[in-house]
């Protein structure tokens, strides 16, 4: 059975970190590209950051640059997402996603496997 299971979401004051982890099982780790996107009701979704972990290629938005760094554990399997300096537009619900082609997935935010998301909210 394919996961992606997402943790490490709560509540966190503005200036605040966390930490998200994108534990993957079910499929060849190796050979997918992972993303991490985030969804505010009634918006669309947006790309955050993705990891090319044949390469190591990262890709970060414009909002996010500078402040979240994304990272990959190969041994357990799990991509993380350092957010440090969190401000409450970063408050969503965060969700992972592997997708073979990184290009695709940075491009469309399509992806092959998607995990059920974790909440992070960001207080003023």
């Amino acid at each position: 059975e394919v996961q992606l299971v997402e943790s490490g979401g709560g509540l966190v004051q503005a200036g605040g970190s966390l930490r998200l982890s994108c534990a993957a099982s079910g499929f060849n780790f190796d050979d997918y590209a992972i993303g991490w996107f985030r969804q505010v009701p009634g918006k669309e979704r947006e790309g955050v950051s993705c990891i090319n972990r044949s390469d190591g290629e990262t890709y970060y938005a414009d909002s996010v640059k500078g402040r979240f760094t994304i990272s990959s554990d190969n041994a357990k399997n799990t991509v993380y997402l350092q957010m440090n300096s969190l401000k409450p537009e970063d408050t969503a619900v965060y969700y992972c996603a592997a997708e073979p082609d990184y290009r695709y997935l940075i491009a469309s935010m399509g992806a092959r496997f998607w995990g059920q998301g974790t909440q992070v909210t960001v207080a003023a």
